[in-house]
Order: C-alpha cells, then structure tokens, then sequence
C-alpha cells in the first residue's frame, strides 16, 4: 500500500468516525474495518464518473449493510459526488443529504435505499439481471453497449438474513457473473460474537449456490484485495463472493468488539483512533490535500470511460439505427401513454372473467408496446397469468428472455423486482395476494424509493374458496393501503383492469399493486377510463342526493349493481360507486371527491369481502360495512360469500337500515 493510499484509507475511517461523534449517533464499526476494501474497489476497479452519476453504463456500488452509511457518503465526499464537508457534518440531521441510512433519488450516488440487512443483497441482484438483460437485447459483437458490474458490500447480518439466501441461489442458477459480493466478514454482531448465533460455513454455501468463491485473509491489504476483485471479473460463468476477513473498528479502542457496532467511539475514543492510525490530524474532518488530488486523479479514468463510451455508443446507433428505435423505447417513461387512446386496450367481450384472467390478457395486449417490460412470479405464473405469451424465459441460456422464473422466493422477488426498477425496467412481480405478506419489507423500499414497480397479485378475497383460511387474504388490502405512496387497485371487471395497468406502467415514482380475482365477474355497463380517478359513479340516482350510496371494489360492485336494481323496486333509489384504489381517489380535487361521495349524503354502505378495516373514512359514523371479521373457510367460493354475509341481500338489508 502506498503512503497516499494508506492516507486515503485512512481519511475515509477519520470522517466516518468525526461525523459520527458529531452527530452521537451512527454505527462507526463497519466504515472503519471496511475501509480498505471499499477504497480499492472505488479507487481501482470500478467504472464510475461522479461527473455524471446517472451514466447509463457505470457500475453500480450497493452498500447492503446501511447502518454503515458514513462509509459511503466518505467515498461519495472523497470521489467528488457532490457531498461537501458540511454535509458530513450534518450527519443523521434534519434535511441533510447524509440520512442515518442511504436513500435513494436522495443522496447523489446513492443506487438503492438500504437498512434492513440483507435487502441491498437481493436488489443488487436484480441489477444484475437487468444488466443481463439488457446486454443480451443491445450488444452486438464489437459493441459492448451494456457492460457494467455490480458491487454489493454486507456483513455478517446480511448474510444471516434469510433474504440473501433466496436471492443468491437464484444468482448462482442464473449464472450473473456480473454481480460481485463483498462480505466483510467480522464476526461481530451487535449482542457480540456471531459463535453464539451464525457458525455455518458461508463460503461452502455459496460454492453450493454456483458462485465463485475468494478469500483475503487480511482486510487490510489492499493488493490481496485487488487481486481478489479481478479474479472475480475475470470468471465469466459465475457470480462472485469475496470474504473479506476484517476486524470491526479497526483503529479504534473499541476494535474487536461488539461495543463499537453501533455507539459512536466518543471525543478521547476518536482521539487515540487517529493517534494509532498516525493520522497527520486531530483536527476533526480534516483531509490532507494529497488524498484529494489521489481521489481526484482515481476519478478522470471514469471520466474518459464515460467519453469512450458515448463514443462508442454514437456509432452504435448510426450502424444499428433500428436498435436506436428499441433504446430509446427502452428508456421511454412515458411510452405507455399512448395507450390510453388504444381503443384495443380497452374492450373486452361481454361475459364474465376472473379479474386475474383480464389482467393476463391486458399484460400480453402490451407486451410488444412495451419492450422494457420485464417480470414473472414466485413460481405461480399458470395462476396469476402473470407470463408473456410467446416470449422465451430469462435464464442463463437466454438472457434475453422477458418471463422471469423467480421461483418459490416471494421475498427476495420482490427486492429483484427493486433491483430492475432500479435499473430502468418496467419491471413487474407477481404471487397470490395472501403471500403478500412475505413481500412487504421490500413493497415498502418500493414506496420509499419512489420506484414504479407494479404488484400483479391475485386469488384476492375468500373467494379462494377451498384452499381454505391461509389462502385467503383478508387483512391485506387494509396493509397495503395503508403504505405511503403505494397505489392498490382492485378492479371490478376487465375495463377497470385496463386502467390499473395504465396506472401502473404510466407512474413514475408509486409502486401500484393490482389486486384480481380468482373467480369470474360481470363486465359492468359504464366502467372504463374513469377508474383512474380511483373511484367515480358506476350507476348513478335520479335524485340530486341520493337515498343512500354503496362503496364497492372488485368482486363487490356487481353486487351493489343487483342491490340497486332489487331496491328500485322499492323506491329506494341509490348512487352505486366503484373505488377501485382509495389511494388514487384520496389525490384528487375536493370538488371531485364531493361530486362522487357528497356530504349530504350520509347514508353509506361499503361492501369488500376482505377486511372492513379502513372504510370507516367513506361510510362515517352513520354508515355500515359489510366484509370480513375473521379468516374464512374452507368451502367453495359462492358458499362462503352466503355463510359470511357478503351478498346482494346483505347489502339491500344495510340501506333500507342506513335509510330509516
């Protein structure tokens, strides 16, 4: 290691741990001991330009372990991203661009929103298969358009997580050789010495999973880690993991142990750190000026990779013009807008079908409109007719296929999903709505990374039927409703179908989930485009107010439609609305939303064969709900709509006791 090397690695540890003590809280252990292997890697092998973050073709660095942030907002300062002094001062402070973990679209240079150990694992390898992807659609021989690593950096904890365990066999099966896995192997976690919680071998598990595997013995030596980095580029039928064996701390009293995980070193703590690293400084956040003209000097490479490329790429198009036409309609966020005026997209024959069934036939009425679209399900496509029609699946033969087999992963899929969102795809995902459940940590990263993924999630209510209460989702839909900019859509016939896929491929920064049926459904005179609006007036009363209005979604509309028609025979004369996302319906105008669901009319009934959980927003205290209290049965479908009360009758029951 050279002295400014040395110097450089040490700059990084110095402004992890001032900016740590500064703000008193952080986590100074995983920036001190991973210093070395994070620097070498940026400094030496990866294909970056902070000139230019968004560069279509750089590799992407993914720090898994996010409670280790200032290691990487010390590399972003350090490589010129942008960060400034300041901004590690402000660390973990409010509207400082250096949060307690990297968010994304947040922080320049930031590829992923990461915290919960493991997830940054699994997203990494969903970058890994857009790159795939992606290459084996655009590159021609000579023209190495899309060519770019991913690097993931975790720990111990991530790699207990069972969500690296999903994601990384199906890595290893697809044979990413792209993707790079750094495990900063310390043996520390934060209730102490991982001999009490994690012994298995994890080199011998990831040579089972395919992967290449490399070990340094010494953390510190950054030749051994170079090298390490190379032999894992240089194998082209393998992804790679390469344990890195370090010591948690490094440099600090406290190293070695599990005290320095989480807690900051304390003034006299960073003191003798900086003394024992022979730092030229106990000022704090100071940076001698040779480590930035080293940084400075490490970077210009990327630059001119960046200028070399785009080189490469204006001659790539004026030879390929008709591969010009597919990039750019790749990376076209707004291509699906044409769709709203195909009249094609939106007809359907007038009989009934299943809502998972319409949503399959929307999905292949698309697919050669949308080439970016790119997805498949946790092994449930024949169910979920979540597949393309006609086009191959993505796997290690082909890896231009555009189904994705993600296999009995419902987890990790999810985070993959994130991974391709993230790499510009118009990605979708897809499993029975009840294992919904196994996919919200990441639905969650969708919505706070902004990331327009779409959640095809079928077999909605108890109208499973047989398969019984762990198959049908009752509380579910209230969950994901509730989830901060996540738009949740449950169509009630084919049109409206159509509109949640318009939704959701038109969004541009909300993950929209659309929620089908199993069982077949009337297509409904009038639905259509006004879905869009979230909800809107399906069958309208002759009065001005209405006696009553019924709120459905889904499977329940048609029954509010019956309801209508039985009590017109009685005079009573009700506004039936369809509310197909709540979410969308909460964004629109005060006068829309009064236009639908007028004040003067407080006589409300809400019907869903799910959770009533929620609609006490739209029926208020006068009003009724008619849905779910417990978990169902095991019995055929139209029984269990009769033995839970979820019928025409119930509903013409709840009105005429609403309007007395």
């Amino acid at each position: 290691m050279s002295d400014v090397e040395n110097l450089t690695v040490n700059a990084i540890r110095v402004l992890s741990a001032d900016a740590i003590q500064k703000a008193n809280s952080g986590h100074p252990g995983l920036p001190l001991g991973s210093a070395p292997m994070a620097y070498e890697l940026w400094a030496n092998h990866m294909c970056h330009n902070p000139k230019d973050p968004e560069w279509e073709n750089r590799d992407r660095f993914v720090l898994s372990g996010g409670h280790g942030s200032m290691l990487l907002y010390s590399l972003l300062h350090l490589f010129g991203y942008g960060l400034k002094l300041e901004d590690l001062k402000q660390f973990r402070q409010w509207g400082s661009l250096t949060p307690g973990h990297p968010e994304y679209r947040h922080t320049k240079g930031v590829e992923a929103s990461t915290g919960p150990l493991g997830a940054g694992m699994a997203m990494a390898v969903g970058m890994a298969m857009a790159e795939a992807h992606l290459s084996s659609v655009f590159n021609k021989k000579g023209y190495p358009v899309v060519d770019h690593y991913t690097y993931v950096l975790g720990g111990d904890g991530c790699m207990m997580e069972g969500i690296n365990y999903e994601a990384f066999s199906l890595a290893g099966t697809l044979k990413l050789n792209k993707l790079i896995v750094f495990y900063d192997s310390n043996r520390i976690s934060i209730e102490g010495d991982t001999d009490t919680s994690f012994t298995e071998d994890v080199i011998a598990r990831f040579k089972a999973f395919g992967f290449q595997t490399i070990e340094v013995a010494d953390g510190t030596d950054l030749k051994a880690i170079g090298a390490a980095i190379e032999e894992a580029k240089a194998d082209k039928t393998r992804p790679s993991l390469i344990k890195v064996n370090t010591v948690i701390g490094f440099g600090s009293p406290k190293e070695g142990t599990a005290a320095v995980h989480g807690s900051p070193l304390g003034e006299e703590g960073v003191l003798a750190m900086k003394k024992k690293l022979g730092y030229p400084s106990e000022e704090p956040f100071f940076v001698p000026e040779e480590v930035y003209a080293n940084c400075a000097a490490k970077i210009e490479k990327g630059a001119k990779a960046e200028e070399d490329w785009k080189k490469l790429f204006n001659d790539y198009c004026a030879k390929f013009p008709e591969m010009k036409t597919l990039w750019d309609e790749y990376h076209d966020a707004d291509i699906a807008k044409k769709l709203y005026d195909d009249p094609s997209f939106w007809e359907f024959e007038d009989k009934p079908m299943a809502t998972r069934n319409t949503s399959g036939m929307v999905l292949n009425r698309i697919k050669d409109k949308i080439p970016a679209l790119f997805g498949g399900s946790a092994d449930l496509s024949p169910s979920t007719k979540s597949d393309m029609k006609d086009e191959p699946f993505f796997s290690a033969d082909n890896y231009a296929g555009r189904n994705i087999h993600f296999g009995i992963r419902e987890l990790a899929m999810t985070a993959m999903g994130n991974g391709l969102a993230l790499s510009g795809l118009k990605a979708y995902v897809s499993t029975f709505f009840v294992f919904s459940d196994y996919m919200k940590p990441m639905a969650r990263l969708s919505s706070l990374m902004k990331l327009p993924l779409t959640y095809v999630l079928t077999h909605d209510s108890i109208g499973v039927g047989e398969d019984g209460p762990t198959h049908e989702p009752i509380e579910q839909l209230a969950e994901f409703r509730s989830m901060p900019n996540f738009h949740v859509y449950r169509p009630a016939d084919g049109r409206e179908t159509s509109a949640a896929w318009y939704a959701a491929l038109t969004s541009k920064e909300t993950p929209t989930a659309i929620i089908g049926s199993r069982q077949n459904l009337p297509q409904l005179p009038g639905s259509g485009k006004d879905a869009l609006k979230g909800a809107y007036v399906l069958a309208d009363s002759k009065k001005e107010i209405p006696d009553a209005i019924v709120i459905a979604s889904g499977s329940e509309v048609h029954l509010g439609m019956q309801a209508k028609e039985e009590l017109a025979k009685e005079g009573i004369d009700i506004r039936v609305v369809s509310m197909p996302c709540m979410d969308v319906f909460e964004e629109q105008s005060a006068e829309y939303k009064e236009s639908v669901l007028p004040k003067a009319c407080r006589a409300r009934v809400s019907v869903e064969a799910l959770s009533t959980f929620g609609w006490d927003r739209y029926v208020g205290l006068d009003g009724i709900s008619i849905g779910m209290k417990g978990f169902g049965a095991s019995a055929p479908g139209d029984v269990l709509f009769e033995k839970f009360g979820i019928t025409k009758e119930a509903v013409i029951e709840a009105v005429k006791t609403v309007t007395k």
